[in-house]
């Protein structure tokens, strides 16, 4: 069960396993940190859903789904634009944002997943 998008994106490169790398460095632990507090955040993941599920949506769209301002909803954007997981395009007086990182789609997919998965199996 995987995200599909019109503008499909690649699927995320494959990468070694956890158990073929080195111990996480204290450099690498930091990123991995910063990362994950920009996506713990649920206008940010609710954005990210609506983006996943439309392809291509404007500040204006977004804020509508998300039933938030454009300016909050921008701001929240330009935090995971500057992650480099969303791209924003000019379109007239629009700016179109997309997901540009396969692995965030990946991610939020796993989150889902293990949700629904601790609640199956505690019987709900």
């Amino acid at each position: 069960m995987f995200i599909k998008m019109e503008n499909e994106l690649p699927a995320c490169s494959l990468k070694p396993s956890l158990q073929d790398r080195d111990l996480i460095t204290s450099v690498e632990v930091g990123e991995v940190v910063a990362l994950f507090k920009v996506l713990a955040n649920d206008t940010r993941l609710r954005l990210l859903h609506a983006l996943a599920r439309s392809g291509e949506l404007c500040v204006t769209d977004l804020a509508a789904a998300v039933g938030m301002k454009p300016q909050a909803v921008s701001n929240q954007l330009q935090r995971l634009a500057d992650r480099r997981i969303l791209m924003a395009t000019r379109c007239g007086n629009n700016i179109h944002y997309r997901i540009v990182d396969p692995c965030v789609l990946r991610m939020l997919e796993l989150g889902l997943c293990l949700i629904e998965e601790a609640e199956q199996q505690a019987g709900g």
